[in-house]
């Protein structure tokens, strides 16, 4: 289990560091303003809906894909398994991080709170026994 968490964890921090380097060259977060609290009202409310939609569609999605996983495999195969479901779940993340920098770099901040809750899903041993139900 400890290779295949570290293959976890390269995927984890490949993701964020990519998400981090984008935010910092396009995003322009040396401006503080940038960072401030969008005004949100009836052209861009929509917006609001993309990391709200992330969230939740990351981990109905995730838990999905998690209770899918026949108890009878191996652990090996129960980690490909959960490291696919963990991917989607990533790539759902960033994807809207990313939608969210390029389409509508005024609600940034909440890009950024995306980014900070993909950074706090960081792939651990515990974490994965966890969601598989693998106890010692």
């Amino acid at each position: 289990m400890e290779q295949q968490l570290k293959v976890f964890k390269i995927i984890h921090l490949g993701l964020i560091s990519g998400l981090i380097l984008a935010y910092y060259f396009l995003g322009d977060l040396g401006n503080l303003k940038e960072l401030a609290f969008p005004t949100i009202n009836s052209e861009n409310y929509i917006y609001l809906f993309i990391p709200i939609a992330a969230f939740i569609i990351s981990n109905l999605l995730f838990k999905h894909f998690v209770s899918k996983i026949d108890d009878n495999l191996s652990v090996q195969q129960k980690l490909v398994s959960y490291q696919s479901a963990s991917i989607i779940r990533w790539a759902i993340l960033e994807g809207a991080a990313f939608m969210i920098l390029l389409i509508y770099p005024e609600f940034i901040l909440f890009g950024l709170l995306l980014i900070v809750y993909l950074a706090l899903l960081i792939p651990t041993e515990t974490r994965i026994k966890r969601d598989l139900n693998l106890f010692d």
